[in-house]
């Protein structure tokens, strides 16, 4: 269905899906750059290069935009980590789970900044979508840990939450810092941590119910045949 109302000498008429890609493509740039209190739909629209008819006939308002914008990289962000669960061996669901974090935050555009540095965090749709992505994210890596450990699911979720924490913030550290950090060592290193930290934990099976857990060593897994004894400089692979 094409875009009828696209006045003449702003563009080329597009189909109504593509259309709203345009815009929303604008509107990130603007968001990113000006957050949302400061940017204006009129700005949104120039970018774009429509005009502001055309933009309010696809988003009713400035919140349904950034609320549209949430959706779509949150979305894209829920499936990274949802095929890395896909893989089978657990090391490797743990190192793909962790670059999902760093390829996300270094996607061009900078939606990560909506998702883990909005200015609109309070709001209460936007703080629902924030929180839902974190806590899909958390269940998701609590099925690793679930399956390494012999932890009930609140337990494992909550250790999720973290896991996920790390990785996130470790993701924004490097890209301040890629200059002299790369991206392949901070990768390495974060997921050598995330595995190391099945070691405090333990392991399913164990008669002894995790008497020397907390003791570095303990203990081998298919997260890295001894996860607390991994070295950081070890390949993640």
């Amino acid at each position: 269905m094409a875009d009828e109302t696209t006045p003449p000498g702003r563009g080329q008429r597009l189909p109504r899906s593509e259309r709203r890609a345009q815009l929303l493509d604008a509107a990130l740039g603007v968001f990113v750059e000006n957050g949302y209190h400061a940017a204006a739909m009129d700005d949104i629209a120039a970018r774009a290069g429509v005009s502001k008819p055309v933009l309010y006939q696809h988003f009713p308002g400035k919140l349904e935009l950034y609320l549209a914008l949430i959706d779509q990289h949150t979305g894209e962000l829920e499936q990274l980590v949802r095929d890395a669960l896909a893989l089978s061996d657990n090391k490797a669901r743990i190192n793909t789970m962790t670059r999902a974090y760093f390829d996300f935050v270094g996607q061009e555009g900078a939606a990560f900044r909506l998702i883990f540095e909005s200015d609109l965090a309070n709001e209460p749709e936007v703080r629902r979508r924030l929180d839902q992505i974190d806590l899909t994210c958390a269940e998701a890596m609590a099925e690793i840990i679930r399956s390494e450990t012999s932890m009930d699911q609140e337990e494992a979720v909550l250790v999720g939450v973290a896991f996920v924490g790390l990785a996130q913030t470790s993701a924004r550290h490097w890209l301040t810092h890629e200059a002299t950090l790369s991206k392949e060592t901070a990768v390495r290193i974060t997921a050598a941590l995330i595995r190391r930290g099945f070691g405090a934990f333990p392991l399913v099976g164990r008669a002894d119910g995790g008497a020397d857990a907390g003791k570095e060593g303990s203990g081998a897994d298919s997260t890295g045949g001894g996860a607390a004894r991994e070295s950081v400089t070890t390949p993640a692979g």
